[in-house]
């Protein structure tokens, strides 16, 4: 008998909690508890932290779970560490779900560096326009540069005050080329300041930077310890020993 946990919290997290849902699996859908309204899902649910390696570790004994599947956002990279040494501790199976990161293209202006502190360091000493889309547990280090006009784009309002002053959209994507080429006209963004999360839903700002003409100064993604890792729900499923097709 299966019973899978899924640490989920993105779309394609979505996407394979409605499969699994769908061929009747055991399963269990874990949030962070790092959005205030999360999505509904198909499958039993539970919001919050587990306490570090050791509870979630408790967690799948006491659950009985057979499976985990890592499918957070590529940078919440604490969350993933603790999977993969939990399942090492329960000796429980454990696969990623894992979006591949997104490749420049011909017309591309990035700045690839390391970390958030990098990126800081990356900006400009002259005022200027910047979107910082890199969500709001992030954004301190750039109060070290307060001389920039930020824009931050949260899913949920700030409920603390903000580093620094800073003008905020709250909004969930996915979002468009059109509206993302509209949002940085009319806030003259001159730099965009991103994760490599990949995907399509966040990829939208990336090719309006590229039809403007702006440069972006992309984070690359946090080390993680070795895991097997998959790139789609169907490969997923596979794993389970279940086919996308049965039912169709």
């Amino acid at each position: 008998m299966i019973r899978a946990l899924i640490l989920g919290g993105t779309a394609d997290a979505s996407v394979l909690a409605a499969e699994i849902a769908r061929t009747q699996i055991d399963a269990v859908y874990s949030y962070g508890g790092r959005t205030r309204t999360p999505a509904d899902q198909p499958l039993p649910t539970r919001i919050g932290g587990f306490g570090g390696v050791s509870g979630l570790a408790d967690y799948i004994r006491s659950e009985a779970i057979t499976h985990v599947i890592d499918a957070t956002h590529p940078f919440a990279a604490e969350m993933s560490r603790n999977a993969v040494a939990a399942c090492v501790e329960t000796g429980t199976p454990l696969i990623a779900l894992e979006r591949p990161p997104w490749t420049k293209v011909p017309g591309d202006n990035w700045i690839e560096i390391r970390d958030v502190n990098a990126a800081v360091a990356a900006l400009p000493d002259a005022p200027a326009n910047v979107f910082l889309a890199i969500g709001r547990q992030h954004i301190a280090p750039f109060a070290s540069k307060p001389q920039h006009a930020y824009t931050l784009r949260f899913v949920d309002p700030p409920e603390a005050p903000l580093p620094f002053a800073a003008d905020v959209i709250v909004s969930r994507g996915p979002f468009t080329l059109e509206g993302e080429l509209e949002m940085l006209r009319g806030r003259g963004i001159a730099w965009i300041v991103a994760r490599n999360s990949g995907g399509d839903g966040a990829r939208a700002k990336i090719d309006a930077a590229r039809t403007l003409g702006l440069p972006v100064i992309m984070i690359s993604r946090p080390r993680l310890p070795e895991r097997p890792c998959v790139e789609s729900v169907a490969e997923v499923m596979e794993w389970l020993g279940h086919s996308t097709r049965l039912g169709a």
